[in-house]
């Protein structure tokens, strides 16, 4: 099969490669795709589209199709991120940060352009023009971009064996989506008493109390420094330093079971209880740290760090008037009430909502495998390192 691919370029393998227009965007009239509906793994989300003035005309609008492949040609992180449209739920144009690659259909099969040029993204911002602050991928650098075109029936069978995997991958995130709104909806057993009631309400300052260790960064020692992430989502691993590579001149230490949270930004809830694997990081002042009492479980604050319940308590107590600088401060957390069962109902809820977490980790952990199974067998079979034969028999 590999003496029959034919080298070629985009521009002489599609029908046009032309930039979208730029209409105005309003709630209603016609949908129009931008750069945020462009994801990953050759995938639209049409959820992220906007539309334009009914009452106006667009001028020359590029009327999508089925097959179109459309490229992010301006901006950074996402410039060259490529997606074919496979289905199209009404009339649609795409916007100026767009490209519209419209391929030959005597060249491609139904989605090989898609797969083809959603690997092409590092070649893609290779080709770009302008500023840093400023950039731009042309209709023309993606026109002269070379491709290796097999005949339409092995394009076909690409299409089928990375179908097969992404329609796995799909069923996995649909399942791992429908158990995260379950566990979203059983943290209501957080609140409750073994009778079903709803517990008394505490505030925060009477079961945990602000507990800032401060440590001093020397030139020579190694530190790691630890980021929160919104919604309760927990740590995350910002890398090591040098001491002598920080401006702060010491910074909080964090320990095994506190309560830690961004005062920064406190609205989208970026608050966790420290797991033993952090202990000892650190973090700028802009991450207090609180201790926990003895009848609180730190299982279950975890858990409670999920909830919007807590987060919309903090985003009522911000403070500031620019929004995004906006600071929630140690005394307002503490001021929040919440219903705080016995430590022993506390430690049934939180297993509970352990175990169906554990379960989402499962199933998205498998999703992410599948992930690296497709991009290895993409890669191998468009460079033809893996033959469609014995990719067909892996999935």
């Amino acid at each position: 099969m590999s003496d029959q691919w034919v080298e070629t370029t985009l521009e002489d393998a599609c029908r046009s490669i032309k930039r979208g227009k730029a209409p105005k965007y309003l709630d209603e009239g016609r949908l129009v795709l931008n750069q945020k509906c462009v994801r990953g793994e050759n995938w639209i989300d049409f959820t992220l589209a906007r539309r334009t003035d009914i009452s106006r005309t667009v001028p020359e609008p590029a009327d999508l199709r089925v097959g179109d492949v459309l490229i992010n040609s301006t901006g950074r992180g996402t410039l060259g991120r490529a997606a074919e449209i496979r289905e199209l739920p009404e009339p649609a144009t795409a916007d100026s940060h767009v490209t519209i690659v419209r391929p030959d259909p005597e060249r491609f099969a139904l989605g090989f352009a898609g797969l083809v040029l959603s690997t092409r993204k590092a070649q893609l911002e290779s080709l770009q023009t302008g500023s840093t602050n400023q950039t731009e991928l042309s209709a023309s650098s993606i026109a002269s971009v070379s491709i290796a075109l097999p005949p339409i029936p092995a394009q076909e069978r690409i299409v089928e064996v990375i179908g097969a995997v992404y329609d796995q991958i799909s069923a996995l995130d649909a399942e791992a989506g429908v158990l995260a709104d379950v566990y979203l909806a059983a943290t209501s057993l957080l609140w409750l008493t073994s009778q079903g009631d709803e517990a008394e309400s505490r505030s925060l300052g009477e079961v945990m109390c602000l507990d800032v260790v401060r440590t001093p960064m020397e030139a020579g020692t190694t530190y790691r420094l630890a980021g929160v992430l919104n919604s309760g989502k927990g740590l995350v691993d910002k890398a090591a330093f040098d001491g002598a590579d920080t401006e702060y001149t010491a910074m909080n230490f964090l320990r095994e079971n506190q309560v830690v949270m961004r005062k920064l930004t406190a609205w989208e809830g970026p608050i966790t209880v420290v797991p033993a694997e952090f202990t000892g990081f650190v973090a700028s002042s802009e991450f207090p740290t609180f201790t926990l009492a003895r009848d609180i479980a730190p299982g279950w604050m975890k858990h409670v760090c999920r909830t919007p319940r807590l987060w919309a308590e903090m985003q009522s107590r911000v403070v500031g008037t620019v929004q995004r600088r906006k600071r929630l401060n140690p005394d307002q957390l503490l001021s929040v009430a919440l219903p705080i069962p016995s430590r022993t109902e506390q430690e049934r809820a939180a297993e509970a909502l352990e175990a169906m977490e554990g379960q989402v980790a499962v199933i998205r952990a498998e999703a992410a495998r599948l992930r690296e199974v497709r991009a290895r067998l993409l890669s191998g079979l468009l460079d033809r390192t893996i033959e469609i034969e014995s990719a067909e028999l892996e999935v």
